[in-house]
C-alpha cells in the first residue's frame, strides 16, 4: 500500500473526525437527560434527582469542551487537506456550516455558563431555562450537520456552474431525501450511546461503593430509555437502508458483500470478502433473506458491485464496519432488555434486584455506544467512496497536493495527541464515578452488592 497524500489525507480526517463524534454523540442526548433530572427534582423535591443533575452535569461540561476543541481542529482540515472540496462546494457546506455556528452554538455557549454556574445565582425558572436552551442547541448542531453530510450523500437542490455547486433550492438543500433518516438515526445513537454511558458509569459506582441515591435515579432513567429507543433504532436503521438502496446501491452491495446483481439475495451473516476474486469466503449465508430485508420481497432484485465498476466503495471495511454496527447493537438491545426486567417493578430497591453478573455486564458496556457509532460512521462515510459528493464529485479531486511527509507527520501528531486526550478522558470519568462530588452518603456497598448478587 502506498501512502501517498491523498491517502494519508483522507486517513488523516478519519482520525479527526472519529475522535470528535465521540463527544457529540454524547451530549446531544445527555444534555436532554438533564432537563429531565432537574425536571424529576422541580416535580418531586426529591434531592436525589438534583444529585443526578449535578453530577451528569460536569460529565456533559467535560465532553462538552472535548467535542467543541476537536471539533474546531476538524473544521481546519476543510482548508489545509480538502481546498478543492470548499472551492467546489463551498456556496452550499459554508452557509450550512454557518447556520450550525448560529443557531447551535451560538445557543449553546450562551446559556451554558448559566447551566454550569448559575445554582444559586439565577432562579430556578432561569436556569431550567438554560438546560432546555443548551439541550435545543446540541440537537440543532447535529440537525446542521447532517443535513451537510446528508446532502453530500444525496446531493440535491444545486446547480453545477463552471464546475462549483450553486444553491438552487436550500430546502431541498436541507431536506436532500436521507436527511431524515439520517437525522433519525444519529438522535437515537446519542440517546443509546448516552444511556450507556450513564448506566455504565452508574453500575461502576455499585461495584466500587460509590453509589448514592442519585445514581439510583439516574440509572433506572438510562435503562428505560435504552430499553425504548432501541427498537426504535433498529425501526430506523431499516428505513435508512431501503433509503440507501434507492440512492446509493453500490454502497448496499458492499455492505452485503453482493458481487454479481442477483434475485432472492441470501443475506451473508459473516464472511470473509474477497475484491480480487470478487467473493466472500467462508460465507455464512440466509437464503433469500437480503432480498426480503431490502426490497420486501423473497425474490426483490439487489443490483451487485458488478454495475459499479470502478465506481464502488471498498468491500472489506463497509461489510466488516456494518457487522460490528448491527453486532453491538443486538448486544445492547439484549442488557437493555435485562436491566429492564431486572428494574422492574420501580418500587423494588436497586440494590435487591440487579445482581453482580448484570451490574458488571453494563459497566463493560459503558462505551458500547461508540463502538457502534464508529462502526455506523465508517459504513457511511467509506461507503460514499469514492465520491465526496456521492456521483458527482470525486475525493481525489479536491484533496490536497501537500507533500506526503508533511501530511504524515501531522497524522501522527493527531493519533498521539488524541490517544492521550482520550486516554485521560477516560480515567477522569472513572476518577469522578468513584469519588462523587456529592454530600450523600453512598446507599450501597460492595458487600451489600455481593449480598443481593447471590
Amino acid at each position: 500500500m502506498e501512502f501517498d497524500t491523498l491517502l494519508l489525507s483522507r486517513l488523516q480526517f478519519a482520525v479527526n473526525v472519529s475522535f470528535h463524534i465521540l463527544f457529540p454523540t454524547i451530549t446531544i442526548a445527555l444534555c436532554w437527560f438533564l432537563v429531565f433530572f432537574r425536571l424529576r427534582f422541580i416535580q418531586t423535591r426529591d434531592p436525589a434527582w438534583e444529585e443526578a443533575y449535578y453530577f451528569w452535569t460536569k460529565v456533559f461540561a467535560l465532553t462538552f469542551a472535548l467535542g467543541v476543541v476537536s471539533g474546531i481542529v476538524m473544521s481546519f482540515q476543510f482548508g489545509t487537506n480538502w481546498p478543492g472540496f470548499m472551492e467546489r462546494t463551498g456556496n452550499i457546506s459554508g452557509p450550512l456550516l454557518g447556520y450550525e455556528v448560529l443557531t447551535a452554538f451560538f445557543l449553546e455557549a450562551s446559556f451554558l455558563g448559566i447551566m454550569l454556574f448559575g445554582r444559586g445565582r439565577v432562579s430556578e425558572r432561569v436556569h431550567m431555562t438554560a438546560t432546555v436552551l443548551v439541550a435545543v442547541g446540541t440537537t440543532l448542531s447535529a440537525f446542521w450537520i447532517l443535513s451537510l453530510n446528508s446532502w453530500m450523500q444525496t446531493p440535491a437542490g444545486y446547480e453545477l456552474v463552471n464546475g462549483e455547486f450553486m444553491p438552487a433550492d436550500w430546502m431541498a438543500i436541507v431536506f436532500n431525501p436521507s436527511f431524515p433518516y439520517r437525522l433519525a438515526h444519529k438522535l437515537l445513537a446519542s440517546a443509546l450511546t448516552a444511556s450507556f454511558l450513564i448506566a455504565g458509569l452508574c453500575a461502576w459506582q455499585l461495584i466500587k461503593g460509590s453509589a448514592t441515591r442519585g445514581t439510583h435515579k439516574a440509572l433506572r432513567a438510562s435503562v428505560a430509555v435504552a430499553a425504548v429507543v432501541i427498537p426504535l433504532q433498529i425501526v430506523a436503521g431499516d428505513l435508512h437502508g431501503l433509503n440507501s438502496l434507492e440512492h446509493q446501491p453500490a454502497k448496499v452491495a458492499a455492505i452485503e458483500g453482493i458481487w454479481e446483481t442477483q434475485r432472492g439475495a441470501p443475506l451473508t451473516l459473516f464472511g470473509i470478502p474477497d475484491e480480487e476474486a470478487r467473493t466472500t469466503h467462508f460465507a455464512v449465508k440466509v437464503p433469500y433473506l437480503a432480498s426480503l430485508i431490502l426490497t420486501h420481497e423473497w425474490d426483490g432484485e439487489l443490483p451487485g458491485l458488478n454495475e459499479f465498476e470502478g465506481s464502488h466503495p471498498p468491500v472489506a471495511p463497509v461489510f466488516y464496519a456494518f457487522r460490528v454496527m448491527v453486532g453491538v447493537g443486538m448486544l445492547m438491545l439484549a442488557v437493555a432488555v435485562w436491566a429492564a426486567w431486572a428494574l422492574w417493578p420501580q418500587r423494588r430497591a436497586v440494590d435487591t434486584r440487579l445482581s453482580r453478573p448484570l451490574v458488571w455486564t453494563l459497566a463493560g458496556m459503558t462505551f458500547s455506544g461508540w463502538v457502534a457509532t464508529l462502526a455506523g460512521w465508517y459504513v457511511t462515510e467509506i461507503g460514499r467512496q469514492p465520491y465526496v459528493v456521492y456521483g458527482l464529485l470525486r475525493t481525489e479531486d479536491v484533496a490536497t497536493q501537500i507533500a506526503p511527509v508533511y501530511v504524515g507527520a501531522t497524522l501522527v501528531a493527531y493519533i498521539v495527541v488524541y490517544g492521550l486526550l482520550l486516554v485521560s478522558y477516560v480515567l477522569v470519568l472513572k476518577h469522578m464515578a468513584e469519588h462523587p462530588q456529592s454530600a450523600a452518603k453512598p446507599a450501597v456497598s460492595d458487600a451489600g452488592l455481593g449480598k443481593a448478587g447471590a
